[in-house]
């Protein structure tokens, strides 16, 4: 079950990370990334409505597939849980929530920015990680020099925070990426707007742009 969850995020190539503020927003919100041909989204604990977005989409939407963001506590993986998450994220390490997770049985994907805590990580056979911020901690180049000590262990990262439409193929044409979050894809405020053509038009932009690093690599 974890290697299919991990192997659909790397498929997609692309996670939208959203934080939405209203549940009303939920199926609108899924029916625009599907719309623009995005199969996976991440629905992050930074607001109450997180649970009841998750549970709704799980629900009603199951060509796509929802994971949880910012999981940060046991009650955030049981909410997530009880919602009907696919899978777990968040922004750093923490060995209690992830070995909870794991007894749980929900795939998590902790966070990581150094040497140390990618092999924290591997020590809790977690081998797809969250890079993040990345642009802040070095992007690519970054990504490049700390991966190089863990090739051969089967590493990958999903780099978040500073990546763009601007950067994105360079980001997804490295072998050492499995996929990357996005957060320009649906902000807040498009979310609050319901902007969600907007919304459309973005996903469908960041998909053709995954299919022709793709094609090409």
């Amino acid at each position: 079950m974890k290697s299919e969850i991990y192997q659909r995020i790397t498929d997609s190539g692309i996670v939208p990370v959203i934080a939405i503020e209203d549940p009303a927003g939920a199926l609108p919100l899924a029916d625009a990334l599907l719309a623009g041909g995005l199969p996976v989204i991440e629905i992050t604990f930074r607001t109450a409505a997180a649970a009841k977005v998750i549970q709704t989409i799980s629900r009603s939407r199951p060509q796509i597939m929802v994971g949880a963001g910012t999981v940060l506590t046991r009650d955030n993986l049981h909410a997530a849980m009880a919602a009907g998450a696919a899978f777990a994220v968040a922004p750093g390490l923490n060995a209690e929530i992830v070995r909870h997770a794991q007894d749980l049985g929900l795939p998590f994907i902790p966070g990581v920015a150094t040497a140390g805590e990618i092999e924290q990580a591997l020590a809790l056979e977690c081998r797809l990680l969250k890079f993040f911020p990345a642009e802040l901690l070095g992007g690519l180049p970054m990504i490049n020099a700390l991966a190089a000590p863990y090739g051969h262990t089967g590493v990958k990262f999903m780099p978040t925070g500073g990546v763009t439409p601007e950067n994105l193929e360079d980001y997804l044409a490295n072998p050492r990426v499995a996929a990357v979050g996005g957060t320009w894809l649906a902000k807040r405020e498009d979310v609050a707007g319901a902007h969600w053509l907007e919304i459309q038009a973005r996903s469908h932009t960041a998909v053709q742009a995954v299919r022709r690093v793709r094609r090409s690599t």
